[in-house]
């Protein structure tokens, strides 16, 4: 059974930091590209950052862009994001998930993690 549990998220102050950790269950992954998406209140689903299955390609949202970094663990099937210099706008819960190949990952959804900065 497919799996995503993330973690990490908190009430942090403007300009704090946090890293949300997301740990794959239930499917080779170490073959598939990682991604960190976020939904904010009232708000589509957005992309946050993502990652090649071994690391080498790594793409951001623009608004996140030289704040986050994503990272993962293949030998641990876990995917990380450092989130830096947050801003209220960062204000969601974050999710991760993967992509490719012909499974329908939105059937998998995990619960995601709150992000609440603010001061």
């Amino acid at each position: 059974q497919v799996q995503f549990v993330e973690s990490g998220g908190g009430l942090v102050q403007p300009g704090g930091s946090l890293r949300l950790s997301c740990t794959a269950s239930g499917f080779p992954f170490n073959i598939y590209t990682m991604i960190w998406y976020r939904q904010a209140a009232g708000k589509a689903r957005e992309l946050v950052a993502r990652i090649s299955s071994g690391g080498r390609s790594i793409e951001y949202g623009d608004s996140v862009k030289g704040r986050f970094t994503i990272s993962r663990d293949n030998s641990k099937n876990t995917v990380d994001l450092q989130m830096s210099s947050l801003e209220p706008e960062d204000t969601a819960v974050y999710f991760c998930n993967a992509a490719g190949g012909t499974r329908n990952w939105d059937a998998y959804w995990g619960q995601g993690t709150q992000v609440t900065v603010s001061s």
